[in-house]
Parts: C-alpha cells; structure tokens; sequence
C-alpha cells in the first residue's frame, strides 16, 4: 500500500476523511476472521482494481470516462470525469475512490519534489483506482519499441509487486502460456474473487494451502 501511494501520488486524506469512508488507498488489504471470538484466526487479501473483462464500471458511467485498452487495462480518464460515483456503485469490489478535496499542493509548495512526475496529480471530483502502475507499463512499452522487440516477462513490474518481500504478486502478460503469470493462473489453487459477478476479472488470486495438523 504504500509503495502504490508514493508510486502513484495517492493523496493521505488523514484519520477524520477515513473514518467516514473516504480514503483513496488504490490497494487495500481486506481482513477477515474465523473462528473463536475470543480467539480468532485472521486472514488477509490484497484488493486493487480488479480490471474485469466485462467491468460494470465501464457500462455504468455516463460520460465513458472509464475506459477499456486493448490489452485489458480499465482506465480512467481524469479530464473527462464528472464525478457522477456510478462507476463505484457498480463495481462490486468497491476498489474506486473519489477525491472530495483538493490535496493538491500549491504551485510553490515543496511537496511537489515528492511526487512521481510520471503520474498525474488528480483534481478534486474525480474517480480513481489501481491503474497496474500504467506508467510502467508505458515505459517498457517504449524501451521494447527501440529495440524492435516484445516486451519481455517480468520487465513490467508494478510498485506494489516491487515492495513485496515474498514476491507474493506477479504482473504479466496472460497470453503468453509461457510467463510467470500464466503459469500461476493453471495452478490448482488459481480462484477469482467474487466469480459468481460474471466480471471476468484479470487480478486473481491463489489460495493459501496449509496442511492439515500432524501433517506437513
């Protein structure tokens, strides 16, 4: 979450936004329990944008300000947004955030040095999400081109793939049978989360095996 916040110049909206459900985290870490409630067992999952095949989001915003790429990116497009918030009352993941303020620094403000000048800097009124880093994307996109060549698995990697420790996220390209990503999606433990939607999401998960006690 927060190598996605300073990739992405996600703004900190403080504890008083966030208590009546406004932060604008693009990933967030949903937890659940079992279990005994005195003593509960906890489980976590990283949610970004799901980037569904058929997003309702897309179908549901009035002015096609989120948009689909040919290579199954669901994207927004900041300038043509009007801050309607259908888009997130259909997404069933409830991964879009809306800027209620303007955390934009001032013109002269020494923030600036800190943001990422590959990513814009939303105004206030606009929908956001997880874009798979698309600037990183861009980047190799342009680096291959030079070269005449596809871009390669693994030269794409996302800020919140780069941060984690277990390399617990893998980011490439599905349609080649022989990438990391592809390999993982054909393991017995490959789920999509909430499959019953029909969204055809592309972010997917495998589940946490652990054996049984004595076992192992």
């Amino acid at each position: 979450m927060a190598a996605c916040t300073a990739e992405n110049n996600v703004p900190v909206v403080g504890s008083e936004q966030v208590k009546v459900g406004r932060e604008m985290h693009w990933l967030r870490i949903a937890r659940y329990y079992a279990g005994d409630v005195e003593e509960p067992r906890s489980f976590f999952q990283p949610v970004p944008c799901m980037h569904c095949e058929q997003a309702p989001c897309e179908m549901g915003c009035p002015v096609h300000a989120t948009t689909h790429s040919p290579e199954g990116v669901n994207q927004m497009v900041y300038n043509r947004c009007i801050g309607t918030r259908t888009c997130s009352s259909y997404c069933p993941y409830k991964v879009r955030r809306f800027n209620f303020f303007d955390y934009r620094p001032a013109s002269d403000a020494p923030e600036h040095a800190a943001h990422n000048p590959d990513v814009t800097v939303r105004s206030r009124g606009v929908m956001e999400k997880c874009t798979y880093c698309t600037q990183r994307i861009e980047a190799a996109h342009v680096a291959a081109d030079k070269e005449n060549r596809p871009i390669r698995d693994g030269e794409v990697v996302t800020a919140c793939q780069s941060a984690c420790p277990t390399k617990a996220i893998v980011f490439g390209d599905i349609r080649n049978p022989d990438s990391e990503v592809s390999r993982l999606r054909g393991d017995g433990r490959h789920y999509v989360l909430l499959e019953e939607q029909g969204t055809r999401p592309r972010t997917t998960y495998l589940a946490r095996w652990k054996p049984p006690e004595g076992q192992g």
